[in-house]
């Protein structure tokens, strides 16, 4: 089940670097670029599921700095 997700996951991701080399508002950029930008393609489809993955990283740097030892 969990190998189905991922792979849906990235084929997903691949149309979506397709998409984005052929028709995208970024299509003169290199292919490289959209297949990074294709990672996180549901934060480009919903844009507040990137402002929630901003503030996960944000949370995340903080915990992870406040953990550390001095």
């Amino acid at each position: 089940m969990r190998n189905k997700f991922i792979g849906a996951y990235v084929a997903i991701g691949l149309l979506f670097a397709l998409y984005g080399t052929l028709w995208g508002p970024y299509a003169h950029k290199s292919f490289m670029y959209k297949l990074g930008r294709s990672i996180v393609w549901p934060a480009q489809i919903i844009p507040g599921i990137g402002e929630l993955l901003t503030i996960v990283i944000v949370i995340g740097v903080i915990v992870l700095l406040s953990m550390r030892k001095p």
